[in-house]
């Protein structure tokens, strides 16, 4: 290989080393934050929060249930009578 094009693959490899210890240096503050964010616990909810939410859950469960049969059924009722009035036809 031509020592022109061997000095520059190991100045661009210097430069490569040297650019990601640059930025390795530059990002430490943020690292070091990031690193103290996710070790830092996290409170634990109130067991009484806990339970009123579900509850409250189960509520919007059971109503969202109770709403889609009533749906279901003022539709079956819908069909019924579009068919039977094509049937008089």
């Amino acid at each position: 290989m031509n020592k022109h094009f061997e000095d520059a693959r190991y100045y661009l490899k210097r430069a490569g080393t040297t650019a990601k210890a640059g930025v390795a240096e530059e990002l430490e503050p943020v690292r070091e934050k990031a690193r103290n964010l996710m070790d830092r616990e996290e409170e634990e909810p109130e067991p009484g929060r806990f339970e009123e939410v579900k509850q409250e859950l189960t509520e919007l469960q059971e109503k969202a249930e109770g709403e889609t049969r009533e749906a279901i059924r003022d539709a079956r009722e819908k069909l019924d009578n579009y068919r039977g009035q094509r049937a008089e036809q």
